[in-house]
Order: structure tokens, then C-alpha cells, then sequence
């Protein structure tokens, strides 16, 4: 392998997933983003549906003509199979895969013939990740987590008196990622030691986690204090929302030193900054110091960029390093951001079946400067429905055309 190769030479090395089989039978975002992350990676993940989609096969945003965008974006590199989950011959075809593959994750419940005693009986070796939304096994979202962890009574304008709901599904997210790890953790050890593993994960546990390591859970119970709401400033550290000369907003951060000393550069606000400092009392080698003090700060720091424009301030902040983003829209992010464009390593403009060509991203993980594979579009529902049964299970033409006369499986045309 080539460690000099050039990112923007679009060169690709073998999939470092090549040869992980995993069976997928989920909904929403947590477990399919998970198999999504390893399908990236270059493993073979066969998603099951019910004929005709199951609960997210619909879910917006769609397309004028009904498509999911959403089942698209979270189902890219998989294959698809289409059942009656309701056939006992489905459940016996779908156990067969799952026997074959040795790996199955699933946010489905895991009872019956989908129970992980029960699929073991055919694989002793069995590695199974079930997803849950709490770890009793009842119900849970990403949006009825995330209202009891705090951060909607932290979030929005500053003494704002109602929640405000992050409209990123952050937990669900996360908890696709530590799933995908848990597998991978799993194949691992049954790598070394021929064990399987029965897993699951719990999204409320993943969110609680990800909250006590983010000091949330310390704060409260150590000192007793209540996070307050902030607005966008950057709480512990400076960071704030500026207005250019053309009207656009940005975001500056100064956590790091460099970064500090970067901004208040750039901004030919050292001075002033310096007067704030020693009139206070205040130490800016202190990120606290700098949160204390950060409306004096951004008196200090936006009338520089208020007199300027966009491209102007963009220009002097990249030359001087300054941590800084532009706010924009998923339509200028599309249409203004080179980073979400074919000029990226990570994205081709793809034929999405039933949708058409547009802008698809592989894995994000680069190995040696080059990312491990194109990006793959998602399948139809049942696309590979035939090719997989005829594979992995070996039926003959005859068998599996008598399995759709039977309704038991379903091709791409069915909806």
C-alpha cells in the first residue's frame, strides 16, 4: 500500500471491513446507521424489510414522487432482502442468513425466533447486538431521551423560559457508532478465542454515558450548580456568533492559545483585549477567565468584523489560523461548501435508484490519506432479494420463484 498516495487522486485501498458478513433487520436511525458505518467500511450488510417497507421506508424527507431521502441516506452499501416477516419459511430463510453470516444486528425485539438462544442453536459462535431505547426493553427515542438529560433546559437564548430540542438526533447517532463498535469488539475476540457474544445497547445508556463524560453529571452532583442557558456563547472557554459587513454570520472560537491569540490578531483586537484583561483582573491564559469576561470580549473583537465583509474576514482569518465557521444553510452548505461537493475525496454524485443523481458520501475514515472505498447508493427495497437467496442459501430458480408465488420474498418492483 502506497502511505504517499494523494487524497485528491480518488485512489482507494481494499475495504478493511472485506469479508464481515452481517444480517440487519432495523428501523429509524440508530441501528441502521450502524450498519451503514461497517457496510462503508466494506462489509457485506444485508438489510431485511417487510414487503412493501417497514416502519422507515416512508419517512421524510421524501422526494415529489414519495421516495425517502431518509431510507437512502441511511442505507448506503447495504443489500436488501424482502420478506413476509409474518411467513414462517421467511423466518426459517432469515435465520439461515443470519446462521451463515455469524453476525446479526437488530433494534427489532429480540424474542421469538429473532432471540439470540434461539439463533444461537444454529451458531454457537453467534455474534448479536440488539439496540434498545431503554435497557429494560420499553420504548424509547432519541427525543424522549434527550428531554430528561438536561441539555434543553441549556440549550437556546439566554433566559428563554421554554425547552429547546436539539433538532440533530445526536443520541441515536452515537449510539449507531457504539454499536457498530460493539460488533466489531465482538468479531474481534471471536477472532481470538472462537467465542460469540450476545450484546445489546441501550440508547438512554449511551446518552447517559456520553453526558457523565462531558462532566454534566459532576457538575451537578459535586457542586450542586445548574448549567444555565448561554445562547451560542461557548460555555467555559470563548467562543461567540459575529455578524460581517454583508450580512452573513460566523462562529470564532478561541479554546486553544494559538487560537486566542489568532483572533484577537486578526480582529486588531489584542490592545483592547489587553485593557479589558488588566481593568478586570482577569487572566486570558484562563479559558474561565475568557467565558467571564466574553461580552467585553465581543464588544472588543466584532467591530472588526462588522466593517468587513464575509470573503474579507474569511481571507485574514485562514491566512492568521484563526478556528472560525461560516453559518449556512443545508442549501448553501450544497451549493457554496466545497467540502460537500465532488471536489471532496468523501463524496460522488451517485444514481440513487428511484430518487437520481445526487451528492453521496463513503466512509469518513481515511486510512493513510485515502478512503477505503467509493461510495455505494443505498438499494432498492428487495433489490438483491434473488441474488441473496440464490448465494447465501443456494436455492435453484425454481425454489425461489415458487417463494415469490408464495408471497414468502419479494423483489425490487414491489412496494
Amino acid at each position: 500500500m502506497d502511505g504517499g498516495a494523494s487524497v485528491g487522486q480518488h485512489q482507494r485501498m481494499i475495504p478493511p471491513l472485506d469479508g464481515l458478513q452481517l444480517i440487519e433487520g432495523s428501523a429509524f436511525v440508530a441501528a441502521p446507521s450502524g450498519g451503514m458505518t461497517l457496510a462503508q467500511l466494506g462489509a457485506d450488510v444485508i438489510r431485511f424489510d417487510q414487503i412493501g417497507g417497514g416502519l422507515d421506508a416512508r419517512r421524510w424527507p421524501l422526494t415529489a414522487e414519495g421516495e425517502s431521502i431518509y431510507w437512502a441516506g441511511l442505507n448506503k452499501g447495504k443489500r436488501s432482502i424482502a420478506v413476509d416477516l409474518r411467513s414462517p419459511r421467511a423466518k426459517e430463510i432469515l435465520t439461515e442468513l443470519i446462521r451463515g453470516a455469524g453476525t446479526f444486528l437488530t433494534n427489532f425485539p429480540a424474542k421469538g425466533w429473532m432471540s439470540y438462544d434461539a439463533l444461537a442453536e444454529t451458531r454457537d459462535d453467534l455474534v448479536m447486538l440488539a439496540v434498545t431505547g431503554n435497557r429494560d426493553g420499553s420504548t424509547a427515542l432519541d427525543y424522549t431521551v434527550n428531554c430528561a438529560l438536561g441539555y434543553p433546559l441549556a440549550t437556546g437564548p439566554i433566559d428563554h423560559p421554554e425547552p429547546v430540542n436539539h433538532v440533530l438526533p445526536a443520541w441515536d447517532l452515537v449510539c449507531g457508532q457504539t454499536a457498530a463498535l460493539g460488533i466489531l469488539a465482538a468479531d474481534r475476540n471471536r477472532l481470538r478465542t472462537g467465542a460469540g457474544a450476545n450484546m445489546s445497547v441501550a440508547l438512554s445508556d449511551v446518552a447517559i454515558a456520553a453526558v457523565a463524560a462531558l462532566g454534566h453529571v459532576g457538575e451537578a452532583q459535586i457542586n450542586g450548580t445548574e448549567r444555565g442557558r448561554f445562547g451560542n456563547d461557548l460555555y467555559g472557554a470563548f467562543g461567540a456568533e459575529f455578524a460581517t459587513g454583508d450580512g452573513e454570520r460566523i462562529y470564532a472560537v478561541g479554546i486553544s492559545p494559538k487560537q486566542w491569540s489568532s483572533l484577537l490578531e486578526a480582529t486588531d483586537a489584542a490592545a483592547a483585549v489587553a485593557e479589558i484583561e488588566a481593568a478586570g483582573g482577569y487572566n486570558f491564559r484562563d479559558e474561565g477567565d475568557r467565558f467571564r469576561a466574553r461580552s467585553e470580549v465581543i464588544s472588543a473583537v466584532s467591530p472588526w468584523i462588522a466593517d468587513r465583509p464575509l470573503a474579507e474576514v474569511a481571507q485574514r482569518f485562514d491566512e492568521l489560523g484563526v478556528c472560525w465557521g461560516r453559518y449556512q444553510s443545508f442549501i448553501q452548505l450544497v451549493e457554496d461548501d466545497p467540502r460537500c461537493s465532488t471536489q471532496s475525496e468523501m463524496f460522488r454524485d451517485l444514481e440513487q435508484p428511484g430518487i437520481g443523481s445526487y451528492l453521496t458520501p463513503g466512509s469518513p475514515v481515511a486510512f493513510d490519506g485515502r478512503l477505503p472505498q467509493e461510495p455505494v447508493p443505498a438499494p432498492r427495497l428487495g433489490q438483491h432479494t434473488d441474488e441473496i437467496l440464490a448465494d447465501r442459501l443456494g436455492l435453484s430458480e425454481a425454489e425461489i420463484g415458487a417463494l415469490h408465488d408464495d408471497g414468502v420474498v419479494a423483489g425490487a418492483s414491489t412496494r
